[in-house]
């Protein structure tokens, strides 16, 4: 075997791997090196580096080290030096040192600065990301690696994808892991204790400092929206810490176990703090997932050590956030039950426990019994009036230009949560501040939140896997008595819930778009988007199926749980006969059939689908489950034909619209020429046409008749007769 290689660096572009210190090698060249998958290994070029083994895909080269820009940027290599690979001994680093851009060091914590470097390989001098290290889950930790991604998020916004960081030094090593117990700090200033809990004391409200955490206390008037929340347990911790006599003489107790629940971001968490201190209550406060990433005994030693502190002789509260990854409902450990034994005593002894979650469904019932967690507040999605209000606050001591309006922001944001918004605000305010960096007074215009809306994305719409392009049904060629059906079905719910509920009718829950493949059914759910200012979750129907068992029905759940949480939403099933085929005919072991039954569940369950609408997208009708056809489902659907001729002449002038087509083209007698020809075979004609020109001259200032037709030897319909007679045959049945 050999002690090391060299061998030819490449740059590996794919955004699984970008910056997050993984190297890749043939199986052949690990075997040769008695390197195995997550080993760490020394990279030496002009400059020395180290990083994590991973294998490469097949059919990847012996000959070659994939290597991302940031790795490629540690050697001091450009793409196609030669580089010596050596393997070196798993190491946990005891301190790491880091040094990064002042604004950065201001707001991420050492305990964030952990988790975002938590199983990466660092060597001194390096440039580390803050993307968390997910390739290789078994050296960190799932929920940890969630938690980064969504505390970095919400405290530096967009920038944390993109910001890099320096490592000062690695304290007895050259090159060493990232673990919870490695102490992690910035170059003069605080470090993170070895694999603790982050505990926060807030000081009662009579106090001069708010709060000792890293920024003040928020007060009950500074989370609009979340009022009626803070008033019930405001009213509860009060009866509970304060008027215990009252409770005496009338021979009862009140339980002062509460579950916080609400979408992430929120703030469940800031609504805890404000109370406590508005009751004059101390507030400990722990992460759920940084107790769970310990070993059972560890995690069991600290948990009782810190219930031991609480008496409950004093107004106290322990905050517990993320509770699901102590106690899940799958599969609990050890540490569950403890944590169930340790939270039932100190609620019996008074003690106020307060445990947020964005998941309640992933939680272990059991923590619902009367002496536990009696209590469930819950925090809602705010809708446009609440965002208004929440932007209002935000920006009250920002400087704000006369065209700015709020209103119209809010309007915007569907799907946004507070600490969205704190973001979007965040981002509009830098952007104002370089802008302006001279002005003597700067102030922040509606052109800056226009810009801040581009970069920003609800945090319920992080896995969204649709990107919507700025294009709206007036974009669609044709298509009218679609498109009005379409407002009807989609847009009418989103939009004008409240008419809907004068007039005593429930809207439509969902549509099937089913047509000829190519003729525009996803662009339309593009442009239906576009218009109606919704989110937008997209799936495929195969996407969702999974050979383990639960598993698919699982993934059906989160997806509209998910909607749910960024309403008003659209979720998009293509090919959706994948997905839901008529029960009973499926040789897969039933999992189409649990699928199925599902989506059933999802539509009309006892949990309302409130401004969430489902459009599926098929071009096989006949094969989709029935069931799921009927009123109540998606109900209304509706044909997506093949263009005629005048359709396909107004697609022809839509895909044309930034063409410089020469006056010769004339589009209308085009468009009558291509039977046969799909929606995307029309684009892509016009397409085509324009490669043409670059192929005579790539000066070419304008698309020319002999363009279009070269254009047309190349691109031929697509369309099958058969299928689109049956579809029409389908559809003239449905309409009988």
């Amino acid at each position: 075997m050999a002690d090391d290689l060299t061998l030819t660096v490449t740059l590996r572009p794919a955004a699984l791997d970008a910056r997050r210190g993984i190297v890749r090698l043939h199986p052949e060249v690990m075997a040769a090196l008695t390197l195995s998958q997550g080993d760490p290994v020394r990279l030496t070029g002009t400059r020395v580096t180290a990083g994590i083994v991973a294998r490469a895909e097949a059919g990847a080269s012996r000959a070659l080290l994939y290597a991302d820009d940031l790795t490629l940027g540690n050697l001091g290599m450009r793409d196609g030096g030669q580089v010596t690979i050596t393997p070196i001994p798993l190491t946990g680093a005891r301190r790491v040192t880091l040094a990064g851009p002042p604004e950065i060091v201001a707001v991420v914590t050492p305990e964030m600065l952990r988790l975002a470097l938590l199983g990466k390989v660092v060597s001194a001098g390096d440039d580390v990301s803050l993307l968390p290290q997910d390739v290789l889950p078994e050296l960190g930790h799932r929920l940890l690696v969630e938690g980064a991604r969504r505390s970095l998020a919400n405290r530096v916004g967009y920038a944390w994808t993109t910001t890099l960081l320096t490592v000062v030094a690695v304290e007895d090593a050259d090159a060493a892991l990232v673990t919870m117990d490695t102490v992690v700090g910035w170059q003069d200033g605080p470090s993170a204790t070895p694999a603790g809990p982050v505990v926060v004391r807030v000081a009662p409200a009579t106090a001069t400092a708010a709060a000792t955490d890293e920024e003040l206390t928020p007060g009950i008037d500074d989370l609009p929206g979340l009022r009626a929340q803070a008033k019930e347990l405001e009213e509860l911790l009060d009866l509970g810490f304060n008027h215990k006599e009252v409770l005496r003489k009338l021979d009862t107790k009140v339980s002062l176990g509460v579950l916080l629940c609400g979408p992430s971001g929120s703030g469940k968490s800031d609504l805890v703090r404000a109370v406590g201190a508005k009751v004059g209550a101390i507030v400990h406060s722990v992460w759920g997932p940084e107790l769970a990433a310990l070993t059972d005994d560890a995690a069991a030693r600290r948990l009782r050590a810190l219930i031991a502190e609480l008496r409950g002789d004093r107004p106290e509260v322990l905050l517990i956030s993320d509770v699901e990854a102590l106690t899940p409902r799958e599969e609990p450990g050890p540490i569950s039950i403890v944590f169930r034994q340790l939270l039932g005593e100190a609620v019996g002894r008074g003690v106020a426990i307060v445990c947020t979650t964005g998941k309640p469904e992933s939680v272990d019932p059991s923590l619902r019994a009367p002496d536990l967690l009696a209590v469930q507040i819950t925090v809602p999605l705010p809708d446009a009036a609440m965002r208004h209000e929440q932007l209002q606050v935000l920006t009250r001591r920002m400087e704000r230009a006369d065209d700015v309006r709020l209103e119209d922001v809010a309007g915007r944001t569907p799907g946004f949560v507070a600490a969205d918004l704190r973001a979007l605000v965040r981002e509009a305010g830098v952007r104002a501040a370089l802008r302006q960096k001279e002005s003597d007074a700067p102030s922040v215009t509606m052109a800056d939140f226009e810009a801040a809306l581009d970069v920003v994305r609800p945090t319920s719409m992080a896995e969204s896997t649709l990107e919507v392009a700025a294009v709206t049904l007036d974009d669609v060629g044709d298509m009218a008595e679609v498109k009005e059906v379409l407002t009807e079905s989609v847009l009418w719910p989103l939009n004008y819930p409240d008419t809907f509920a004068r007039l005593g009718v429930s809207p439509p829950r969902g549509v099937l778009l089913y047509g000829p493949p190519g003729c525009g059914k996803t662009y339309l759910v593009k442009a239906i988007a576009g218009t109606g200012k919704a989110n937008v979750l997209s799936v495929k129907g195969a996407e969702l199926l999974s050979k383990w068992v639960g598993d698919s029905e699982r993934a059906v759940r989160e997806l509209f749980r998910r909607a749910r949480e960024a309403a008003p939403t659209l979720v998009f099933l293509d090919e959706v006969d994948a997905l839901a085929p008529a029960r009973g005919q499926g040789t897969d072991g039933g999992v189409t059939d649990r699928v199925v039954a599902a989506l059933l569940t999802e539509l009309d369950g006892v949990e309302d689908l409130r401004n969430v609408v489902v459009i599926g997208a098929t071009n096989r009708p006949d094969l989709i489950d029935p069931a799921l056809l009927r009123p109540g489902r998606l109900e209304r659907l509706i044909y997506v034909p093949p263009p005629d001729g005048a359709a396909r002449a107004a697609i022809l002038r839509a895909s044309a619209r930034s063409v410089p087509l020469d006056e010769a083209v004339d589009l209308d007698a085009l468009g009558e020429e291509l039977a046969g020809f799909s929606a995307a075979d029309c684009a892509a004609l016009i397409r085509e046409a324009a490669l043409a020109a670059m192929r005579e001259s790539l000066e070419a200032s304008t698309v020319t008749l002999a363009n279009v037709t070269a254009a047309q030897r190349r691109v031929r319909p697509s369309l099958d007769a058969a299928q689109v007679a049956w579809l029409e045959t389908y559809a003239e049945k449905r309409q009988a």
